[in-house]
């Protein structure tokens, strides 16, 4: 039974959600994320060019590009906080859809969703797995419900990237922590303004995969199904 354009009640009692206005909030959250993280690598540049000659620079330009960087890292911080309430929001409601349209993809209960990006290491892994099934699961919503694949490219390009500025951020974060000459400062600065650099791709990435997703689970308004697009 279809409800207006947004919900659809199937045999089993589950019902299909349109996600389209969290996936306009949380791509709006993840655009203004990717401006912190421009705006960061801008930052970084600064870092750069002042620790690499720190001894020939005024005390003023030092405390000048120092509180530049400070601000970059404080915006970077309160958006990834907001965007990740929103994200987990929509990536719950997402897999609660899944189940509708394939009840035998998801190895994982629902909550899972949500709970999955708390546990220390299995979160490098276990949340791409399940925006994999989720992805496979939204794929079998054609009216002849035959079984289709979708490429996950795309999936793959932002975990990958996600994961990498992990990563560097952890080093960079250690490399700043034990720096004591201006050498060892810009090193740091350097692998900072990367891990920023690949936050930045992460985040344009997500927006594509919400985008793709989403549109992939859009309830058909004639067919009380999500159409694949």
């Amino acid at each position: 039974m279809l409800i207006q354009s947004s919900a659809v009640v199937p045999p089993s009692g589950l019902v299909v959600r349109s996600v389209r206005p969290l996936a306009i909030a949380t791509s709006a959250l993840l655009g203004l994320t990717a401006a912190a993280d421009l705006f960061a690598v801008y930052a970084g540049i600064q870092m750069h060019r002042v620790s690499g000659a720190l001894f020939t620079r005024s005390d003023d330009e030092i405390v000048r590009t120092d509180d530049l960087y400070q601000l970059a890292g404080r915006l970077q911080l309160s958006g990834i906080l907001v965007t990740a309430i929103v994200f987990l929001l929509w990536f719950y409601r997402v897999r609660c859809n899944a189940d509708v349209f394939v009840q035998d993809v998801c190895t994982r209960s629902r909550g899972w969703a949500i709970g999955s990006w708390f546990i220390p290491i299995a979160n490098l892994w276990m949340p791409f797995t399940i925006a994999r099934e989720i992805w496979t699961a939204s794929a079998q919503t054609a009216p002849d419900k035959s079984w289709r694949e979708v490429s996950q490219r795309l999936v793959k390009a932002w975990w990958t990237s996600w994961i990498a500025a992990v990563v560097m951020a952890r080093i960079s974060s250690t490399l700043q922590s034990r720096a004591k000459t201006p050498e060892a400062l810009q090193h740091a600065a350097d692998m900072t303004m990367a891990a920023d650099a690949l936050n930045l791709a992460a985040a344009l990435l997500a927006i594509a995969f919400v985008w793709k997703l989403t549109a992939m689970q859009h309830p058909n308004t004639t067919l009380g199904t999500a159409s694949a697009t």
